[in-house]
């Protein structure tokens, strides 16, 4: 039988959940997505205690897996403040781009746990931050979509 077909567990029935995958690069954070990685710790916190009160064996194993990955993220995460203006796209910096259609794309470079593409931030490893860290105003960039120029850099 093919393995698509094949419902995995989830730990209701005893059996270990697979362990939450950690990313090889290193584990940068804005000072916002620290508080959010504590704020995540916290609210696991709680919701394993009231699972452990309700005696909910399934919701506790996947809370503590939970609870591993984001405690072991909190613990490795290395803080980068906002620097001075070096006038090059770096790591916590919001860049405006002009696409060639002249729409306005704005992306913010944070870390993995904090990237959220629909509002704009973007993961330090993802293929368009690649392309823009170390870019200046006026350069332009080469994305999927067709050639951006950046506009500001803050």
């Amino acid at each position: 039988m093919s393995r698509a077909f094949v419902k995995e567990s989830d730990g209701a029935e005893g059996q270990d959940l697979p362990e939450l995958l950690v990313s090889p690069h290193r584990n940068l954070v804005t000072p916002a997505g620290l508080r959010q990685t504590e704020a995540t710790v916290e609210r696991l916190q709680t919701a394993l205690s009231a699972a452990r009160a309700a005696e909910d064996r399934a919701g506790v194993a996947r809370i503590q897996r939970d609870l591993r990955y984001w405690s072991g993220r909190q613990r490795t995460a290395e803080v980068v403040k906002a620097s001075a203006a070096t006038g090059a796209v770096r790591f916590g910096a919001t860049v405006a781009l002009q696409k060639q259609d002249g729409k306005h794309v704005r992306y913010r470079i944070v870390g993995e746990d904090e990237a959220d593409p629909a509002h704009g931030k973007i993961s330090y490893v993802s293929p368009i931050a690649r392309l823009l860290i170390g870019a200046a105003v006026g350069d332009v960039v080469t994305l999927a979509d067709g050639a951006a120029k950046i506009l500001e850099i803050r």
